[in-house]
């Protein structure tokens, strides 16, 4: 954590611009803290703003079509720090990241059951470059991550914890899932995704266990009746919904407090009361989401995203010799790639598609749960294959990318003989030490050091990552 705070924390400061979607997320969470509401700016205000001008926005609302939730959490490092400088626009997401390596720690602990595996798994997260970039930028989508990854583990505490006896609403860490799952679809509608395929594997996983522990009890010749094991899954199936569904659905509407107990939000008063007036807000939305298919530059089709073919740059700025202290001959360059580790991503996207067929032969439960972030987090992205989107949407799942390659890693040493694991164990940390050498590689490319125009290239292995 302390090195994944060292990443995230250096200079993040820099630069003292609005990066990328900054422009929105940035001035909508300043506008959202001081007045309930996204509140439109002046044309060309971004200037204006980074120069310390922030309370240049206009009473306008504004229309924004991402729930205020993560807005409210960048808001608050802003309030707390002082909003005239960069490094309060992202101090609260560069927290929620650090929270985060600490996070898929504990998840990686109850799965593999050992320190070793949870250390590997932060330490990989601490140093992926995608990780770092998401980390020190203000955007949702690594507060979408954090609050997913929180879900994660709860509910991995209430498998841990759950009984297979008579139906029962006692089950504090699936209402604590829904809370968080609640909080993640407030930051982003793909939140619901996550919600959709944690609760379905609660209830299926459930009658799965409960038709195991009948038929474990059956006497020889006896035949499983349909009541002894359907029945009590269906009343906690319905339990279990009522504590995840409506609770999220609660935390949801909560992160519209702002909105709805002030008039001046944009479709505030469109409908004779509030709670109208915010599903009109909501069908608005949904219509720009389902249209959204304005060319980019840096769009990319979530094919490409296991393999990261695309990275979104977020910020460049380019010097010729002999200007502001440029002694290249090539020109210097200051860059902001979301790009991850190859050595990480590629191999993760690989140990991914391993785990897919390994869960499909073998049925291993630590590789379905595993799978289940990939499923929540990248799978509905391929229904919108037309839709601008961008490879940095893929922090979202990253942390189960993770997971799956440490899978992958500690099945290789497992399955060594007692000759052969001294040899496999110099391999695997050979491929540690590796890849930490090569995110020391990638560093200025991910926090905007100045280098020799030659030195950023030297970083852009594939013509797509230009």
């Amino acid at each position: 954590m302390l090195l994944a705070a060292f990443f995230r924390l250096w200079n993040l400061g820099y630069p003292n611009k609005l990066v990328f979607d900054e422009t929105y997320y940035v001035k909508d969470a300043w506008t959202l803290w001081n007045t309930g509401s996204e509140k439109a700016w002046p044309k060309d205000a971004n200037l204006a703003f980074e120069s310390g001008q922030v309370n240049g926005f206009l009473t306008d609302p504004s229309f924004v079509v991402h729930p205020p939730l993560g807005k409210w959490i960048m808001g608050f490092g802003m309030w707390l720090f002082g909003p005239s400088n960069a490094f309060s626009w992202r101090i609260s997401v560069a927290l929620l990241s650090i929270a985060a390596v600490g996070l898929i720690m504990m998840i990686a602990k109850i799965l593999f059951q050992t320190q070793v595996w949870a250390v590997a798994a932060g330490f990989l997260f601490a140093i992926d470059g995608h990780a770092i970039v998401l980390g020190r930028t203000g955007l949702l989508d690594g507060i979408l991550m954090f609050f997913v990854l929180l879900a994660f583990y709860f509910l991995l505490r209430h498998l841990q914890t759950r009984k297979l006896g008579e139906p029962t609403w006692a089950q504090p860490w699936l209402l604590a899932a829904g809370v968080t799952l609640g909080a993640a679809t407030a930051v982003k509608w793909s939140g619901l995704y996550f919600l959709a395929a944690f609760g379905l594997y609660v209830a299926t996983s459930d009658a799965i266990e409960r038709r195991q522990r009948a038929e474990s009890q059956l006497v020889e010749g006896q035949r499983l009746k349909l009541r002894d094991w359907l029945i009590p899954s269906g009343l906690q199936a319905m339990i279990s919904f009522t504590l995840m569904v409506p609770t999220a659905l609660a935390t949801y509407v909560a992160s519209w407090a702002g909105w709805l107990m002030t008039t001046n939000g944009y479709d505030r008063n469109s409908r004779e009361n509030a709670l109208l007036s915010l599903w009109q807000y909501h069908l608005d939305a949904y219509g720009f989401h389902i249209n959204l298919h304005t060319p980019h530059s840096y769009a990319s089709s979530p094919l490409t995203w296991l393999f990261a073919i695309r990275p979104t740059s977020f910020f460049y700025e380019g010097l010729a010799e002999g200007e502001g202290g440029c002694v290249s001959s090539s020109g210097c360059s200051s860059a902001i790639t979301a790009l991850g580790n190859p050595l990480i991503w590629l191999p993760a996207a690989a140990a991914v598609l391993l785990l897919t067929y390994l869960f499909i032969t073998r049925k291993s439960k630590v590789g379905g749960l595993i799978l289940l972030g990939i499923v929540g987090g990248y799978l509905p992205w391929l229904a919108f294959l037309n839709r601008t989107v961008f490879q940095f949407y893929a922090i979202a799942f990253l942390p189960w990318m993770i997971l799956a390659l440490v899978y992958v890693i500690r099945m290789f040493l497992h399955t060594r003989s007692q000759e052969q694991l001294p040899r496999a164990i110099r391999i695997a940390g050979g491929y540690f030490g590796l890849a930490f050498a090569v995110s020391l590689f990638f560093l200025p490319i991910w926090i905007g050091t100045w280098t020799p125009y030659w030195y950023w290239h030297l970083h852009m292995w594939l013509p797509s990552w230009i």
